[in-house]
């Protein structure tokens, strides 16, 4: 059983919501997150699982009330403190969004790259990342080349190749056949071990039958219940 919950906030949000135009994509969304938590947001496709977690990394802003992380109000920072926040985050998309025409390495390799790491460093903590997700013979590979599970843990390395300490992650094994489902949830629960608050969009109930936590419910924007796994 994955339990976090007893460890002081990491993320909080107050009376959240978020329109598109007429659209509510989310309504009144009050929850606190704890560090090391592992969560499971849940629900039906269109239910505003992909907007929540857009919130917390500024890829889209409240339309109404408050997200805090780590004691930062969102609607307070200035544009240039963005990049800073965002180094807090390691996401992970369910189309992988890598750069088809990089190899491996340099897909992985940009996170460090952005935060003006040094090229020896960089090498080091990549073929790193890259063995501890078992990809390290791919080293010099092009995303194209390999399947999807494997386009699936090279998006991981990437998402935690800069030791982040919130992981993201939208609908990570929507694509997967589930040998390949079984091993992101196997490096999800090793980077939650070692400190990582992991927050998993998902509609997949054997995936979160399998590790136990909380599970937060959105139905039309609307948060109906949390579960104690």
């Amino acid at each position: 059983m994955i339990d976090g919950q007893n460890k002081s906030s990491i993320i909080r949000m107050f009376h959240v919501h978020k329109n598109y135009g007429a659209k509510k994509a989310l309504a009144n969304i009050t929850l606190d997150i704890s560090k090391n938590e592992f969560l499971f947001i849940s629900g039906p496709s269109g239910a505003g699982k992909t907007t929540l977690l857009k919130l917390l990394y500024l890829g889209e802003k409240v339309s109404e009330g408050q997200v805090l992380i780590e004691g930062i109000n969102l609607s307070r920072i200035s544009n240039h403190r963005i990049p800073f926040l965002r180094r807090k985050f390691g996401i992970i998309f369910q189309d992988y969004k890598l750069i088809p025409t990089k190899t491996v390495f340099d897909n992985v390799a940009i996170v460090l790259e952005a935060t003006g790491k040094k090229r020896r460093f960089i090498e080091k903590k990549v073929k790193s990342i890259l063995r501890a997700v078992g990809m390290e013979e791919t080293l010099h590979s092009l995303p194209p080349s390999l399947s999807g599970g494997e386009q699936q843990r090279i998006a991981f390395a990437r998402a935690v190749v800069g030791d982040p300490k919130i992981i993201l992650a939208d609908e990570p094994t929507g694509n997967l056949d589930e040998v390949s489902a079984d091993i992101i949830l196997e490096l999800l629960k090793r980077f939650h071990a070692r400190g990582a608050t992991v927050i998993i969009a998902t509609h997949d109930k054997d995936f979160i039958r399998k590790t136990g936590g909380r599970v937060i419910h959105l139905n039309q924007g609307y948060m109906q219940k949390t579960i104690n796994g």
